[in-house]
């Protein structure tokens, strides 16, 4: 019948087609998808510039230092800035962070943690994207720009401090981090550099401070200063139970002593 010999056709057709064919195509699939694959790792691992050495990083001309003992851990920085980033006051949201500790001691019990504007900045070094930058136009500082992000994480991941200088913001699914309220479009006032910082302004401890000079990068150490005066030293507010704050040094005695009591006059 004519539809058994199309079908005889269509058999032996089928059988030209040999296990090397097969072989050789589905190698030929493999080394595309390989290709894709490597083609789209390579793009995503790829910095958006060429890496630099540490000390080709231009510095940043402003930072945030900041004294923990001075801070009541009130929160009214972190409110601040997210007030004026994004018009809402949101503790999620802010670009500052400030840990509490409800049964440690003084001065364990505040830990204030701003970003650093690191020297050498590893949000910047492993953005895959150039989302993290150094904003050479306003004073170097390091900054993120959420229309480049991909909400990657990896600025976050690769931030050694802990939390993260670096901020998730849920809102957008992108990461911000802080920009000395460089773009502040719920704030009338200039910041940048050479202008004010919401968190500074807010402190109604005054225990954040912007300064020009980098600071020590060894840890916190150098960012974490002594901004107190005698007046915080006599409170109590001291670095360590051997230092004697002037008040009590002038009446001769030590802290936690009794106060001496008055001499009963003579009777005339």
């Amino acid at each position: 019948m004519p539809g058994s010999k199309k079908t005889d056709k269509e058999a032996a057709a089928k059988k030209k087609f040999s296990r090397r064919d097969f072989i050789a195509t589905g190698g030929a699939v493999v080394a595309v998808d390989a290709l894709i694959s490597t083609t789209k790792s390579d793009a995503f691992a790829a910095p958006a510039s060429p890496a630099m050495a540490a000390n080709e990083y231009p510095a940043s001309k402003g930072y945030l230092v900041y004294d923990s003992k001075k801070c009541a851990g009130c929160t009214t920085c972190m409110l601040a800035c997210s007030l004026v980033h994004y018009g809402v006051q949101n503790l999620s949201l802010s670009r500052i962070q400030i840990m509490q500790d409800s049964f440690g001691k003084f001065p364990d019990d505040v830990k204030m943690a701003p970003c650093r504007q690191c020297v050498t900045p590893p949000c910047v070094i492993n953005c895959p994207v150039g989302a993290a930058y150094i904003d050479t136009e306003n004073g170097n500082v390091r900054r993120i720009d959420s229309e480049k992000c991909i909400g990657c994480k990896t600025c976050l991941a690769m931030c050694p401090q802990q939390p993260h200088r670096t901020v998730w913001n849920h809102t957008i699914n992108k990461a911000t981090k802080c920009d000395l309220c460089i773009d502040t479009p719920y704030w009338n006032e200039t910041g940048g550099v050479n202008g004010k910082q919401a968190c500074v302004e807010s402190c109604p401890m005054k225990a954040i401070k912007f300064v020009s000079k980098p600071p020590d990068q060894k840890e916190t150490e150098g960012y974490d200063v002594n901004m107190r005066n005698d007046f915080w030293y006599n409170l109590g507010l001291v670095e360590n139970s051997t230092h004697v704050p002037p008040a009590y040094s002038m009446a001769g005695r030590k802290p936690g002593a009794a106060k001496a009591k008055p001499k009963p006059k003579a009777k005339e």
